[in-house]
């Protein structure tokens, strides 16, 4: 396959390995080094933070990083795009959310700070994460900047994906929009943090058509990316509509899924 300029990869259940702390196999680090050594730019685009994707680099020194599903953008260690929520907004919806769902669990990333209403699931230790837990009235303690996204969790709320989609409209501006992860989480977004949009900015920025840029990918946030892109792929553990997305299917996450294709198919 030629003419792939830019190789862009989601990182959770994609390319990393979840039986493994997530972490980057040596197999696949190497597979993506090399490509970068033969001149393809290599970009994460993922739902993750800065803050928690910076750990990756040590493995593939990416080029460029895609991040909060699009909200923030970095080349190197030069921010080219932010977007998100007004600090007023995000108190307004945070507010409505949590009157009309008493027990919903709401997390507001904000300023590279997670701000939650509940109690982390994830090892504590790991301060990477950056989170202060508000118990009462989450609203209130928002810091007034942007708000990258907002997070409830689905089941806090006793609804069903479609469900929400039906019901959660009302507490959006023009300017927002409802995304679901692997059914887990509800998430609330400016219109202009999707990855796809951000892969063509990139793209643009790079001088390169989109048609030269492959992307991986696995769930809801990569169906565009994966359809706009070139030649899109999706792992074999990916949700059917990444699947049908993409032009091709890949093994699994856990297999290095990503690492045999770009093997055989552009090294």
């Amino acid at each position: 396959m030629k003419n792939i300029k830019m190789i862009v990869t989601d990182l959770d259940r994609t390319l990393l390995h979840k039986h493994n702390s997530e972490t980057i196999s040596d197999y696949t680090a190497g597979i993506l080094n090399k490509c970068r050594q033969n001149g393809i730019k290599i970009v994460f685009a993922t739902a993750r933070p800065k803050r928690v994707t910076l750990q990756f680099l040590e493995y593939v020194p990416a080029d460029a990083l895609i991040m909060h599903n699009g909200a923030v953008i970095y080349i190197g260690d030069e921010q080219i795009f932010h977007c998100g929520i007004s600090h007023d907004t995000a108190k307004n919806i945070v507010k409505s959310i949590s009157r009309d769902f008493p027990e919903a669990t709401i997390g507001v990333e904000s300023n590279e700070i997670y701000y939650m209403n509940f109690e982390a699931e994830y090892d504590e230790s790991v301060n990477i994460w950056n989170y202060t837990i508000i118990n009462n009235k989450l609203y209130e303690h928002l810091p007034d900047k942007l708000t990258e996204k907002i997070i409830i969790g689905l089941k806090s709320l006793s609804m069903t994906a479609e469900n929400v989609f039906e019901y959660f409209p009302k507490y959006l501006s023009d300017d927002l929009y409802l995304e679901i992860d692997t059914k887990r989480f509800v998430m609330i977004m400016n219109r202009k943090a999707k990855k796809s949009l951000a892969v063509k900015f990139l793209a643009e920025r790079y001088g390169y058509n989109i048609t030269e840029v492959l992307a991986f990918g696995d769930d809801y946030n990569d169906v565009e990316m994966l359809r706009d892109c070139g030649v899109g792929v999706a792992v074999s553990n990916a949700i059917d509509e990444a699947k049908a997305a993409a032009d091709y299917i890949c093994d699994t996450n856990d297999n290095d899924g990503v690492a045999k294709w770009l093997e055989e198919n552009i090294l």
